[in-house]
């Protein structure tokens, strides 16, 4: 039995390489992609749709004071990379560890556990025979695990229901308490 990043490489050939954004505060899966190459560009794209998702718009400054982690891959820390998310207010946070085998590693450390059950439940237990049916399948996966995954570390709550609760605290009036003097 080959390790981790062997079946990861397999797949890989059989179909392509997929990327996907993972929200390290609630573990919701915020956007993904699968394409033939995995270039820098194909990179951005579970980023875009993140930031229009939870945004409104892919403009400059959208983002502004999100913070986004990732490897030291090469189409992470390439110049197309960081000028697009530059450009939408996206602050670049590198990782200080070395570029993850495979394109399915994303995030901070504590987004691995969302990328582990991704690839243990979808990716290492399907093949695809096209990228459409690849693109097709992580985007069924994703809905599915924001939807219904209980994560532990969330006290068993699906990453909908910690996204959710976000939003309420974000949209709370504070209150006008006077200053202490």
């Amino acid at each position: 039995m080959g390790h981790r990043h062997d079946r990861d490489r397999d797949h890989q050939r059989r179909s392509g390489p997929g990327v996907v954004a993972v929200d390290h505060c609630s573990g919701e899966c915020v956007g993904n992609h699968a394409a033939r190459s995995g270039n820098r560009f194909e990179a951005l794209e579970p980023v875009r749709q993140g930031v229009l998702r939870h945004f409104g718009g892919v403009e400059k400054n959208v983002a502004k004071g999100l913070s986004l982690r990732h490897d030291h891959g090469s189409n992470y820390m390439s110049g197309d990379f960081q000028d697009e998310i530059s450009f939408l207010g996206i602050e670049s946070s590198p990782s200080f560890t070395p570029p993850a085998r495979g394109q399915w590693r994303r995030g901070r450390r504590s987004s691995a556990p969302t990328i582990l059950t991704l690839k243990e439940n979808f990716l290492w237990v399907h093949t695809f025979d096209t990228i459409e049916e690849l693109r097709r399948g992580l985007q069924d996966f994703v809905v599915h695990y924001n939807a219904t995954w209980l994560v532990a570390r969330y006290g068993y709550r699906t990453p909908s229901q910690i996204r959710a609760e976000q939003r309420g605290l974000a949209q709370c009036p504070p209150a006008n308490l006077p200053l202490a003097v």
